[in-house]
């Protein structure tokens, strides 16, 4: 056991690497659990829902949480695999490990190609919601003082700038994101906001005395744009259940005994009921108060007004949680390329620390970490359109991340035979989530191409 947990801290990727070897538990997991999944895409739920309507909206949340269990399942068997070969148990810290020790070199280069494009999205993404967050505080205020009616419309490029800048400054502090209480505090912002997003919606629900929405949900004067938009909505859902690309690496952090696979079991179940309430709670109470008027963030577009102050603190929450979330995402970039660079270019003085405010830099973290942010901002400066992007950066890699990799690692683990009764099954699951996900792409792709160019 002291080889496994010497072995854990040179190896493991550094996303979610403690400051100590494997004290992480059931609540350390479900919290880094949390923090990587609900984020930004809750916030687009109750437009998901309107597009969906009141049958097929909660029953594709049902189902996608149903495909994020079903396949994080299948990830807590494969942090430690025995070769069949040698007979050598071989321990998976990471994704992208594990997809290079069962499927071999190709699969790896492109699982690693996609995880990294999903990190580089998830920076993008949450530069635009931070920055939506900021501007409907200040829009708050100013609907407040002035009216509902009143004049508050401000750009959002001067808060995206804020933000990257803030990132610039945070992405330079070492190890960061090792800090538990990143997680622990991160989680409870999204508990925080996701609670207030829920009790408005309840309260203005009551208030109306009625339920709005239909089982058709929002119409539309051509059957095409309901399509587009069916396709968004789907795109919007896969993009809040991310977080079986962290699954091996929050494993990788928990204590043994019990078994990290029994810990890990029972985290992700807490983890996926709670956040599926969450998500059925968010969708529904803002479809069911403002129906076919639902906006596309359910905090940011201003179906509410008032209590100003609250919607204020649910945004700030916001902003706070993907400070934070954005650190935690892409610090695994950051050391993946810093750690090439130290391999390919050993003793080069560009790798020397220097000190300002007793802060360790070194050049190539300064030069490579800001340019980071630097383009994770001008994309989202470029397109600064949260549904559409949110529906983009779901469709993309939710079927070859959640679906494709876990289920052929399955495959080999079990060594299951083709042509099989679970193997036929599994197949069909996999194409049938293909064809969602390719619907899903395309309807994005269009919205985005509609909203920068129509």
């Amino acid at each position: 056991m002291a080889e496994y947990q010497e072995d854990v801290e040179i190896d493991k990727p550094l996303l979610l690497r403690t400051s100590h070897n494997m004290t992480g538990n059931v609540w350390t997991a479900v919290a880094h659990i949390i923090t990587a999944v609900i984020g930004s895409g809750v916030l687009s739920l109750s437009w998901s829902v309107a597009q969906l309507g009141w049958v097929a909206g909660p029953l594709t949340l049902l189902l996608f949480a149903l495909v994020t269990f079903l396949n994080a399942s299948l990830l807590t068997n494969f942090h430690h695999y025995s070769d069949p070969i040698n007979g050598q148990t071989i321990t998976n810290h990471s994704y992208v490990q594990a997809v290079q020790n069962l499927l071999g070199g190709l699969s790896a280069r492109i699982c690693a190609f996609l995880a990294y494009f999903n990190l580089f999205k998830l920076g993008v993404v949450y530069t635009i919601t931070s920055a939506i967050s900021i501007r409907a505080i200040e829009q708050s205020n100013c609907y407040h003082e002035q009216g509902h009616e009143a004049d508050c419309e401000y750009a959002l490029t001067s808060y995206m700038l804020l933000f990257g800048i803030i990132q610039i400054i945070a992405s330079q502090i070492p190890n960061f994101h090792t800090t538990k209480w990143l997680s622990v505090t991160a989680a409870i912002m999204s508990f925080t906001y996701s609670l207030i997003g829920s009790g408005l919606g309840l309260a203005h629900t009551i208030g109306n005395g009625k339920i709005e929405g239909s089982i058709g949900g929002v119409p539309t004067d051509k059957p095409i744009q309901k399509v587009w938009l069916v396709a968004q909505a789907i795109g919007d859902i896969a993009f809040s259940y991310p977080f079986p690309l962290v699954f091996l690496e929050i494993q990788s952090t928990l204590k043994s005994p019990p078994h990290k696979e029994v810990t890990m079991k029972k985290a992700s179940s807490i983890a996926v009921f709670t956040t599926t309430i969450f998500y059925l709670c968010c969708g529904g109470f803002g479809y069911a108060a403002f129906g076919n008027s639902t906006p596309g963030n359910i905090l940011t577009g201003f179906g509410f007004y008032e209590p100003y102050w609250l919607i204020d603190l649910a945004n700030a929450c916001v902003f706070l949680h993907l400070i934070g979330g954005y650190q935690i995402f892409c610090q695994t970039l950051y050391a993946i390329v810093e750690r090439w660079y130290a391999e390919k270019y050993a003793g080069s003085e560009f790798m020397s620390d220097f000190e300002i405010l007793e802060i360790r830099l070194n050049p190539v973290r300064l030069c490579f970490r800001t340019s980071y942010v630097v383009l994770t901002t001008s994309i989202a400066m470029v397109f600064p359109y949260f549904n559409e992007v949110v529906a983009f950066a779901g469709s993309v890699t939710f079927w070859p991340l959640v679906v494709y990799f876990p289920i052929e690692m399955y495959f080999v683990h079990k060594m299951i035979v083709s042509w099989t009764f679970k193997w036929v099954l599994l197949r069909i699951f996999t194409i049938v989530c293909l064809f969602v996900s390719i619907f899903a792409l395309i309807g994005s792709i269009q919205g985005l191409i509609a909203k920068r160019f129509g």
